[in-house]
């Protein structure tokens, strides 16, 4: 069983970056070092893309924390390199226009609680946070409906 269930909020840039390569490795700044360090193999990490509000794909941490200085997300800050990272397993990937809205979802989630409900974005600012599993569950679960609803309608 999981230990942590994270969330990562990312642009809609680099979530592309990460989607491209498979959902198979994530990198991280230099702000969340110490979190990426607390990483262990089977944590789970939801995306949430920020800017468009929508949560687009889960994984499942499958290497503990490692460097690495090839670029390949991209920061407003021409130095940060996201190097510290972790390897994924892509869970649940939603097709773009899938991609679940936040504003309809979010209010729900007993991570947002603690703000109140007409200011529930500020819950999403910094790049890692540590979510309830209920949350996560909640949100990877309906992700699932929305994955098997597109295999039945691609079925016939």
């Amino acid at each position: 069983m999981p230990r942590n269930y994270w969330m990562l909020t990312i642009t809609p840039q680099n979530f592309k970056v990460t989607r491209d390569l498979g959902l198979t490795v994530q990198g991280f700044t230099i702000v969340s070092r110490k979190k990426v360090e607390r990483m262990e193999i089977g944590d789970r990490l939801l995306y949430y893309i920020t800017s468009v509000q929508q949560f687009p794909a889960s994984a499942t941490v499958a290497s503990t924390f490692f460097q690495e200085d090839t670029p390949l997300w991209r920061s407003h800050r021409p130095e940060e390199l996201f190097t510290h990272r972790v390897r994924i397993k892509g869970e649940v990937a939603l097709e773009p226009l899938e991609y679940m809205d936040a504003r309809d979802i979010a209010p729900r989630m007993e991570y947002v609680k603690k703000w109140i409900p007409e200011e529930w974005p500020w819950a999403f600012i910094g790049e890692l946070h540590l979510i309830p599993r209920k949350d996560f569950s909640m949100l990877e679960d309906e992700m699932q409906k929305i994955v098997q609803k597109r295999r039945l309608v691609e079925a016939g």
